[in-house]
C-alpha cells in the first residue's frame, strides 16, 4: 500500500490575457482560475498509483480559502482527502511553500498518516520557479526526482522515466521519496458527474502554515527612463570644417 501526497497550486488560466501589477505580481483581477498542465499530470500519477497499491491520495493546496475550487477539482478525480494550507501566496516564496508542506507532512506522521510517496508539479506555472520539489526532498531528507513523466510503484520501489540530454532515463530509488511531475507522459484525468458529486462531500482540512514566510527575494527590474539627446549644428559646408575639427581633437579622435 502507497499514500500519497499530492501538491497543487491555483495558477490563472494560460488562456487568460497575462498583465502585471505595479509591484511585479500577476494581475488575475480579470482570469480565471485552474490547475497546471504539471499539477494535473502530478494528479493522475498519484491515483493511478494509490489505485494500484491499495492506497490513498492528499491533495494539498497553499493559498487563500478560494484554492479550494482546485482542491475540489482534484477530489473528483480520486483523490481520498484534501488540505488547505490558508495563507497568501504572495507572501510565500519556493523555500517556505517547501518548509510549510514538510511541516504539514511532519505533523501528518505524527497523527498516525503516513505518505510514503510525495508529488509536486514540476515548476508553478505562473512564477516558474522549479525549487519546490527540490527543496522538500531537501526538507524531508528524502530522494528527490525532477522531469519525471511517467513512474509506478514495485513494492516499496519506484521506477520512474523521464527526458534528460542523452534521451529517455529510468530511475529506480526506493521509498519514501519525493517526485517533480512534468506534463506530457499520461493522459490528465477528468472528472465524472458521480466524481463531482463525491467531491462535494469529500473532506477539506483547512491549517494555518506552520512557518513564518520569508518570501521571494525577487527584485523587480525597471526600465529607466529615456535619456534626453541633443544635436549641434557646427555649420555648412567648408565653414564647418574648423568646427569640426575642434570636436574631433577634444574626444581625442585627432590631436594637433
Amino acid at each position: 500500500m502507497t499514500n500519497v501526497l499530492v501538491c497543487v497550486k491555483r495558477v490563472p488560466e494560460q488562456a487568460a490575457q497575462v498583465t502585471l501589477t505595479d509591484d511585479g505580481t500577476v494581475d488575475t483581477s480579470h482570469a480565471g482560475f485552474t490547475l497546471s498542465s504539471h499539477d494535473e499530470a502530478a494528479v493522475t500519477l498519484a491515483v493511478d498509483v494509490a489505485t494500484a497499491t491499495g492506497g490513498e491520495v492528499t491533495v494539498l493546496s497553499l493559498g487563500s480559502e478560494d484554492a479550494e475550487e482546485q482542491l475540489r477539482s482534484a477530489l473528483a478525480v480520486g483523490c481520498s482527502r484534501g488540505v488547505l494550507l490558508e495563507a497568501d501566496p504572495d507572501r510565500f516564496g519556493p523555500a517556505d511553500v517547501a518548509a510549510a508542506v514538510a511541516a504539514q507532512l511532519r505533523s501528518d506522521e505524527a497523527d498516525g498518516r503516513q505518505h510514503e510517496l510525495v508529488l509536486v508539479g514540476n515548476d508553478a506555472a505562473d512564477t516558474g520557479d522549479f525549487q519546490v520539489g527540490v527543496r522538500l526532498g531537501y526538507a524531508l531528507g528524502r530522494p528527490v526526482l525532477t522531469g519525471i513523466s511517467s513512474l509506478r510503484v514495485d513494492g516499496d520501489q519506484l521506477v520512474a522515466h523521464g527526458t534528460g540530454p542523452d534521451g529517455n532515463e529510468v530511475f529506480e530509488l526506493a521509498l519514501p521519496a519525493v517526485v517533480a511531475v512534468r506534463e506530457g507522459g499520461v493522459e490528465p484525468r477528468y472528472p465524472s458527474i458521480p466524481g463531482r458529486m463525491k467531491a462535494k462531500r469529500a473532506p477539506v482540512d483547512v491549517h494555518a502554515p506552520e512557518v513564518e514566510p520569508r518570501g521571494t527575494g525577487r527584485v523587480r527590474l525597471k526600465e529607466l527612463p529615456e535619456q534626453p539627446t541633443e544635436a549641434q549644428v557646427l555649420g555648412e559646408g567648408a565653414a564647418a570644417v574648423p568646427a569640426l575639427a575642434d570636436v574631433l581633437e577634444r574626444i581625442g579622435v585627432v590631436s594637433r
